[in-house]
């Protein structure tokens, strides 16, 4: 009897939890901080893209996350089951360093890391913010919290006036609804892959300052500058929609240098092709954690990261993706010794930036 009442009394929660979440699902998705879906004429550029095929864009070669139950079965086995407990998150807060962004000299040039692949580089003056993530890297705050002592700055602490707010993807942990609210009126531009625009505009950023880009897109900013949207190999996607908007990385064409700024992905041949077609890259800044096997076609993995950097024929790296959040089943200082490994393997010429430092660039010799 009391066994009956119990599978009872499951079964109707079960069925309340299903019937909240079936009134309650199309309103909470509809929230400002899940963004909107592209449509007019936005949506009828996106689809005359040739990387939009069956209704989605797609990748290089169609390359997709292809799920596995006997990988994920693997993966159960190597990280949950394991008797030493894999360390996600450090067990002490992280000392991160906190400097005036504001008065940057401006004939020199500097990156500032804010973890993750949140960064600030100001070229000569130039500011540009890639994929800042100051509130929250989730829909909401309670599901992916920083790690302790990541969180010194805020959009507040960024330069007062932003030349470009670049954004790679519309993913939580790269575009933030709250931290682009506190920031829109402080930029000149922002640039992005193609529909994310209609995320950023419900969120009340001006039209004509968006610059929305396609694969291999050049956006002429004047002053010698050029931006270039080329390839990565990820997707994209809010609350239930996937792979409306596109993922890109992007090549700062500058007078101080070359800068390529890596969009979270996994190695493809799309490296080797970017490094041919620009054979003067001071600079990639490329993603180096929160990866794992099951994500290989969309992640880099440890081994891949040297081989992206000889591809692509940088001078200089710097890695990101890292020290923030905890997303994978991986130690949260791996990467760090991926970082390592790579320098040895490879001879790279590896830059490591504490947390919130302020670090000189010298891109050109």
């Amino acid at each position: 009897m009391i066994t009956g009442t119990l599978i009872i009394l499951v079964l109707s929660l079960i069925i309340i939890f299903l019937v909240i979440l079936a009134v309650m699902g199309p309103i909470i998705v509809h929230l400002p901080r899940f963004g909107k879906a592209p449509s007019g004429e936005r949506k009828q550029r996106i689809s005359r893209s040739p990387n939009f095929r069956r209704g989605h864009f797609c990748n290089l070669d169609d390359v997709e996350l292809r799920f596995s139950w006997r990988k994920m079965r693997r993966v159960l086995r190597k990280h949950v089951f394991k008797k030493k407990k894999i360390a996600l998150k450090p067990e002490q807060p992280l000392n991160m360093a906190k400097h005036d962004l504001k008065s940057l000299p401006a004939d020199r040039d500097f990156y500032v890391w804010f973890g993750h692949s949140s960064y600030l580089l100001s070229l000569h003056g130039t500011s540009v913010l890639v994929d800042p993530t100051f509130c929250t890297a989730a829909p909401f705050s309670f599901v992916n919290k920083p790690f302790s002592g990541t969180d010194a700055y805020l959009p507040e602490d960024m330069p007062d006036h932003i030349d470009y707010l670049m954004i790679t993807h519309d993913h939580y942990d790269h575009l933030d609804y709250k931290t682009i609210l506190r920031l829109k009126d402080r930029v000149d531009r922002v640039v992005c892959p193609l529909g994310v625009g209609s995320h950023l505009e419900r969120w009340g950023v001006d039209p004509a300052h968006i610059v929305e880009m396609d694969w291999d897109d050049v956006f002429d900013a004047g002053t010698s500058w050029r931006i270039v949207c080329l390839p990565s190999q990820h997707f994209s996607g809010r609350a239930m929609r996937r792979n409306n908007t596109l993922w890109a990385s992007f090549l700062l064409q500058t007078p101080y240098g070359n800068i390529f700024a890596g969009c979270d992905g996994g190695y493809g041949p799309h490296f080797k092709q970017i490094g041919k077609r620009f054979p003067n890259i001071d600079l990639a800044i490329l993603e180096n954690g929160q990866y794992n096997e099951l994500w290989a076609p969309i992640h880099t993995l440890p081994p891949f990261l040297g081989e992206e950097a000889v591809d692509l024929g940088a001078k200089q790296i710097i890695t990101v993706h890292h020290s923030k959040y905890a997303l994978a089943l991986h130690p949260w200082d791996e990467p760090l010794q991926n970082e390592i490994y790579a320098r040895e393997q490879y001879g790279l010429n590896l830059i490591t930036v504490g947390l919130g430092d302020v670090a000189e660039l010298h891109l050109t010799t």
